[in-house]
């Protein structure tokens, strides 16, 4: 009779064990729908929470969590995290998940927060981070009252990426990693750091479910909390887009990440669909793999404790076009001054670096077509010799679209910007050996002949030579000689190389700095005297006379400067279709 009993209640604790674990089921079966939120001092230890999230695919999945309790100003004055432990088995063997950041967090059916950062590296129970409904909400009223006037601005001061292998321990946002489709491995890595010190970390295993840039059309465009959603950089044939998850719904609103994206504030960049591919379990850090899906909208806010969206119309973006012998590249960027240049120059990296069939290993050439509202245009040209030397030069071009982009003079981002890439038959390198001078002296009239001992690369010496005609009102000074490229001249004789930014008052005075500059190919011989020149934003003064200069100078400091230089009395260019390093001075004494 005893062994009855006790086998009885045995049979009923695990019919019961069994009901209560069918009713774990059921709880978790349904998401909530417009649910009304819970309020922070409401929470208490021992709570049993659900987050939903996609675990693959794009249908959220609930799993379980319990509140450990709330730490007060963990992220800065009034800015609280709440601490969940992982209770659900799915999720003990990878912890929190970047890309799990947004993941909605309910408890008794109401809305509590988002799942945002991991706690800790390595650590035997699993617990994550979540920011509070509230703080949410916040930033859905920060762009309610925002009046969109301006873009995002420069990146945040500080800003890191962070680097899924080198977490240190401690609080971590799950920062999304930006997946990458169209780039080749090589390319992906020489883009990595500068990428990075943009605050953006990045991974090739992500992939692009659409590529044409189109905003999604056809049927309504839905959307619930727990789905993945992109926040993308760049569309089209280059695809680059954090993805999260979205944590609350409101009609066309969305609220997702739980954290920022980059931390940039107002902004506009496309919102796009995402599927969850799996995800890769790590001790150290787990991640989901996304592809990225059409966009369904536009991203106008990136704060704190997340990113706000508006589903519908995509954001104005600036059209990449890169023409190469081989194929045609097509893609968007979005229009912010230091995220542009660098994905310009991601995709032409791709189109002139990553494939089979590139045989610009000699060397090759491109021209950059900058279109502005308004007419504006701007050309620019350099030589590359091979693909190691456009590698080096990728940060001169990035700090050029820079430039432009980040001038103070006003907002200027282009409407479109084409490439077009040629092959050269022969690397275009070309040494300069030796210079000499016909005469260190000479009278008017007279002509010096300057010769020039070239070296053309992996090729036989050979010589060109210029003569430099002697002017009358040269006589009873001793000039210099100078051999050089346009960018090292321009530095020389004060040219509009050398403006400083605040003193050019308008846009097209800019652009016309920036035309004015001498060319980078070839080589300038040119004949300099010492002086002074007074820069403006209209252009360089020789000379000044200082009554002039001082009722300049104190009318607006900011901007007029004096400073010495060497003004050219004549100047001719050679060899335009090469590349010629170097730096050569001769004196030349010109007698009566």
């Amino acid at each position: 009779m005893i062994h009855f009993r006790l086998a009885f209640r045995v049979h009923l604790s695990a019919v019961a064990a069994l009901c209560l674990a069918m009713g774990a089921n059921a709880a978790l079966s349904e998401q909530p729908i417009n649910s009304p939120i819970l309020a922070l001092e409401e929470l208490q230890a021992g709570m049993q929470g659900e987050v939903w999230t996609v675990f693959r695919g794009t249908e959220p999945e609930a799993f379980s969590v319990e509140v450990t309790g709330v730490i007060q100003n963990a992220l800065g004055p009034g800015k609280s995290m709440i601490l969940c432990e992982l209770t659900d088995e799915r999720v003990q063997h990878m912890g929190a998940v970047a890309g799990m950041s947004g993941s909605p967090l309910y408890i008794d059916g109401r809305f509590a927060g988002a799942l945002s950062y991991q706690v800790q590296r390595f650590e035997t129970v699993r617990f994550a981070g979540f920011t509070p409904a509230e703080d949410l909400l916040e930033v859905r009223r920060i762009a309610d009252n925002s009046d969109r006037s301006s873009p995002s601005g420069p990146l945040p001061v500080g800003t890191k990426a962070t680097n899924l292998d080198s977490r240190n321990d401690g609080l971590t946002p799950l920062s999304p990693v930006f997946s990458i489709g169209g780039l080749a491995p090589q390319v992906a890595e020489l883009m990595a750091q500068p990428l990075a010190e943009l605050g953006i970390a990045t991974t090739t295993l992500g992939g692009s479910l659409d590529t044409s840039g189109d905003t999604h059309s056809g049927e309504p465009i839905q959307l619930t909390a727990g789905q993945a959603v992109g926040a993308a950089l760049a569309i089209g044939d280059i695809t680059m887009a954090g993805t999260g998850t979205v944590s609350q719904v409101d009609g066309t609103r969305v609220l997702a990440f739980g954290h920022p994206l980059l931390g940039l504030g107002e902004v506009e960049m496309p919102m796009t669909a995402a599927e969850i591919v799996t995800i890769l379990p790590s001790n150290m850090s787990s991640v989901k793999i996304s592809n990225t899906g059409a966009v369904i909208g536009t991203v106008r806010q990136d704060r704190l404790s997340a990113i706000y969206g508006e589903l519908g119309e995509g954001p104005v973006m600036i059209p990449v076009t890169v023409h190469t012998p081989y194929r045609t590249l097509e893609f968007s960027t979005v229009r912010h001054p230091q995220i542009t240049p660098m994905i310009t120059a991601m995709g032409l990296s791709q189109a002139v670096l990553g494939s089979n069939d590139s045989g610009l290993v000699a060397g090759f050439s491109v021209e950059a077509r900058i279109d502005f509202s308004g007419g504006e245009k701007l050309i620019m040209e350099q030589l590359y010799a091979g693909p190691k030397s456009f590698r080096d030069g990728l940060n001169g071009l990035t700090r050029d679209l820079s430039t432009w982009l980040q001038n103070p003079v006003e907002e200027a981002f282009p409407e479109r910007v084409v490439f077009s890439v040629s092959e050269l038959p022969v690397n275009p390198t070309t040494s300069l050996d030796n210079v000499r001078l016909s005469h260190r002296s000479a009278r008017p009239g007279e002509s010096v002949s300057v010769t020039l001992s070239l070296r053309n690369f992996q090729s036989q010496p050979w010589a060109a030579s210029i003569d430099i005609p002697i002017q009358p009102d040269w006589v009873g000074e001793t000039l210099e000689v100078v051999i050089t490229n346009g960018p090292t001249l321009d530095l020389l004789t004060g040219g509009q190389r050398t403006y400083p930014v605040s003193q050019i008052r308008d846009f097209s005075t800019y652009l016309d700095v920036l035309r004015a500059q001498r060319a980078p190919d070839g080589i300038y011989v040119a004949v300099l005297t010492p002086t002074e020149v007074f820069l403006d934003q209209t252009g360089t003064t020789l000379e000044l006379p200082g009554s002039l200069a001082r009722i300049a100078g104190g009318a607006d400091e900011a901007r007029f400067t004096q400073r010495k230089a060497r003004e050219v009395l004549w100047e001719s260019h050679l060899l335009d279709d090469r590349l010629v390093p170097g730096l050569v001075r001769r004196p030349l004494v010109v007698t009566d």
